[in-house]
């Protein structure tokens, strides 16, 4: 199971990076074919499960324990919102990357709020793919831009300010908002001036107090609490 709060920079102590673990879930063979050739020619990354239907997703997650799952959205039975819910019911901290077509507001919300890390549509590009694939195996966020626009829409209408301090400290609430930006541990850390390590405490009890297992989550809730504001994003 991935560190919530692990560095996509970090290392071993034999200086090499550890192998990001992924579970393919879409019911069009040739999709996962095509998907799983170009994450296995990452060396980082390492495909080793795949799932044709949100029934098969939540055993083979439920065996494998993946790092990241990319998750399609509709499939024959149980679709990738109720898979998703499912799974993270039961492994809040595995990082769910929605693969779709779809983005209609009702799949982007109900997978969000379901526990999904990152949202892309599936015109992204290879490179952002890998790149998002990597985020949220780090715990941060990945979301496609017109996805974002949805999110922050959405969200900033319906926040409520509420006293930073019932949940979070002071620092901890510093680290959320710049987390929100977008920026890696390392960037949190120079832009706060203190160590990596730091930043990943910092963020593992934010995690664990908000109840969440990505950053994507729990961004959504400080927009909701309105200790974020969606227009510094």
């Amino acid at each position: 199971m991935p560190d919530p709060a692990r560095d996509s920079d970090s290392t071993s102590e034999t200086g090499l990076s550890r192998r990001i673990s992924l579970l393919l879930v879409d019911d069009h063979p040739v999709v996962r074919k095509g998907t799983r050739e170009l994450l296995e020619g990452e060396p980082d990354l390492h495909v080793i499960g795949e799932a044709a239907s949100g029934e098969e997703a939540i055993a083979q997650a439920r065996a494998l324990r993946p790092d990241v799952i990319l998750m399609d959205v509709s499939m024959p039975g149980m679709n990738g919102i109720e898979a998703t819910r499912a799974i993270k019911a039961e492994q809040p901290r595995v990082g769910v990357l929605v693969l779709t077509s779809y983005d209609d507001d009702a799949y982007v919300f109900a997978l969000l709020e379901a526990g999904a890390a990152g949202y892309l549509l599936k015109n992204t590009s290879e490179d952002d793919l890998l790149g998002a694939v990597r985020a949220v195996a780090a715990g941060e966020s990945a979301l496609h831009p017109s996805v974002a626009r949805k999110v922050l829409e959405r969200f900033s209408a319906a926040a409520q300010p509420t006293p930073p301090e019932d949940d979070l400290s002071p620092r901890e609430l510093e680290v959320l908002r710049v987390a929100a930006t977008g920026r890696t541990n390392k960037e949190i850390a120079r832009d706060l001036d203190i160590s990596p390590r730091t930043v990943q405490v910092h963020l593992a009890n934010i995690f664990s107090k908000l109840g969440v297992g990505s950053r994507t989550e729990a961004v959504l809730h400080g927009i909701k609490r309105g200790w974020i504001d969606p227009k510094m994003l």
